[in-house]
Formats: structure tokens, C-alpha cells, sequence
């Protein structure tokens, strides 16, 4: 028997201004977010900044969205999912902080965009969904763009792109999940047991790993939690207030600030591979992201609704 969503669902008015503005807002924070663990992994296991991390985002979350919905929001009949999809973003998130510290953030960041090419992959072996030659295409030309990311550099370049690679697909497969799971989940519930599972897998593996962080080190990984959390929620809060193909290309100006804090900080200058690399896997992302709005449009005669 399948759990009723307890998250009333709204019929949606769309404001898309301010969904663009909101979805450039949490990309601005993903990418301080991820200069941060850069910075730290430097001197910290990567679990360990997630874990710290990962208890700063939830306290974001909760914040935001227990008080609308109570402890309604754990209800549910996918407890296993749950923890699946979460055990598999917890690896994905590892590999990403690793690659951060083998390769220039804007690279890792332009390999990472490759993850909805292996999302439509994924989707067609899961959950059966057509491929078609335009998919089949995408796939072709953005695994093509990830390759002129990955190839240049050192040795530790090309293992960060590794990490990078690993963490795109793992993240696709997550994708694919939540695509599947959304039919009796809400994006409040989603969100809640990712965040609680998150805190989970990294506090059983964090002792394993632990390195003394002083006292600044210590509020600087919680404080990055709090950056990643208050973005995840705007990027939410962006797709409730405008269609996915309003809102979803913008979220490309991740790899500007990237870019920016990649040459501020570290002295990174973008190549002309990467350049490229990155225009093609972010074209590839814009054209599946209209290709499957315009599909979602015309299958869905009803109401669209906000999570």
C-alpha cells in the first residue's frame, strides 16, 4: 500500500523573474560551497568536511521545512530507496571533494554539468524511457565535451577528472531515482531523508578519517553546510516559481563563479579545451533540459503543481 504525499500540493503561479533570480542566488552558493571543500580537502579527509557539511545543510532544511510540515514529512513506504539513492550521493559527493583537490574547481564543476547525460542514460535502462535519436545524440556529443575537459594536464589532473567522471554518473543514477520516486514522494520528503541520511553514512565513516580541525576550520565546514543548504533551497524554491526550462539554464552560471574563484584564489586559467569541453556539455544540458520539458508538455494536459 502506498503512502499518501502528507505535502498538500499547490497549483503553481509562475514568477519567473524571480525564479531566475533565485536560481542564480544558489549558484552562487554551490560554488563558494565547493571552493570551500577545495580549500579544506587540502588539509582534511573529504568525509569529514561532508559530514560537517552535511549537518549544516540539514539544519537549513529542517529550519525550512519542518515548521510547514511536522514530522509528516517522514512519512513514507520507500524507507530502502531512501537510503539506496542517499548511500550513492554520499559516494558521488566523496569522489566530487576529491576531485576538487587534484584538478581546477571549473574543470571538476564542467565534468560534474555531465551528469544529465548519464540521467537520460540511466533513465532508459531503469526506467524504460525512450532513448531517441535526439537523446542518443546529446549523449554522444556531451561525452565528447567531458572528454575535452578530462584530457589536458598532469597525471593529477587527469585523476581528478577521473573522480569527477565517477561522481557525474553516480549522480545521474540519483537522478534517475528521485525521477522514479517523485511519483509518491514530495520534494519536502526528498530533501528531508537525503539530509538525514547524508549526516548518517558520513558520521559512521568520519571517525575512520578524523583530523582535529581547529576552532575557525570547524565553523568554516558547518558554515559551508549552511551555504550549501540555503542553496539547495532557493534552487528548490526556483523550480516551484517557473517552468524547468525558464529557470534550469541559468543554473549553468555555477561554472562562471567557478571560474572566477578557480583564477582568485588558486591562479587557475581556463584553457581553451576546457572552455570548449564546457560549452559543449553545457549546451548538451540546455538542449535535454528543453528536449524533455517540451515532451513533459505535451504528455501533461493537467495542472502542474509545486512540491
Amino acid at each position: 500500500m502506498t503512502i499518501e504525499n502528507p505535502i498538500p500540493r499547490l497549483l503553481r503561479q509562475d514568477r519567473v523573474p524571480l525564479g531566475i533570480l533565485l536560481m542564480i542566488a544558489a549558484t552562487v552558493m554551490f560554488a563558494v560551497s565547493s571552493a570551500l571543500a577545495k580549500w579544506q580537502v587540502e588539509i582534511y579527509p573529504a568525509v569529514e568536511l561532508l559530514f560537517m557539511r552535511s549537518l549544516g545543510s540539514l539544519a537549513v532544511c529542517a529550519l525550512f521545512i519542518l515548521p510547514r510540515t511536522g514530522l509528516m514529512v517522514f512519512r513514507t513506504d520507500r524507507l530502502g530507496q531512501h537510503a539506496g539513492r542517499s548511500a550513492t550521493q554520499a559516494t558521488a559527493q566523496t569522489l566530487i571533494v576529491i576531485a576538487f583537490g587534484l584538478m581546477p574547481l571549473a574543470g571538476a564543476i564542467a565534468i560534474n554539468f555531465s551528469s544529465p547525460l548519464f540521467a537520460t542514460l540511466f533513465a532508459a535502462i531503469w526506467l524504460k524511457e525512450k532513448v531517441g535519436l535526439a537523446r542518443g545524440v546529446a549523449l554522444a556529443v556531451g561525452f565528447a565535451g567531458v572528454l575535452l575537459v578530462a584530457a589536458p594536464g598532469a597525471d593529477s589532473f587527469r585523476m581528478g577528472a577521473l573522480f569527477a567522471l565517477a561522481n557525474a554518473i553516480l549522480f545521474g543514477s540519483v537522478t534517475a531515482a528521485v525521477r522514479g520516486m517523485t511519483t509518491t514522494e514530495s520534494a519536502e520528503t526528498l530533501t528531508m531523508y537525503q539530509m538525514v541520511f547524508l549526516v548518517l553514512f558520513f558520521g559512521l565513516a568520519t571517525p575512520f578519517f578524523f583530523v582535529m580541525p581547529t576552532g575557525i576550520d570547524a565553523a568554516i565546514m558547518f558554515g559551508n553546510g549552511i551555504i550549501n543548504g540555503v542553496g539547495q533551497y532557493w534552487w528548490t524554491r526556483a523550480l516551484t516559481m517557473a517552468p524547468p526550462a525558464a529557470v534550469g539554464p541559468f543554473y549553468y552560471f555555477m561554472l562562471v563563479w567557478s571560474i572566477g574563484l578557480g583564477f582568485l584564489f588558486w591562479g587557475d586559467v581556463p584553457t581553451l579545451t576546457l572552455l570548449a569541453g564546457s560549452v559543449i556539455v553545457v549546451a548538451t544540458g540546455v538542449f535535454l533540459l528543453w528536449h524533455e520539458t517540451g515532451k513533459s508538455s505535451k504528455n501533461d494536459k493537467k495542472p502542474l503543481a509545486a512540491d
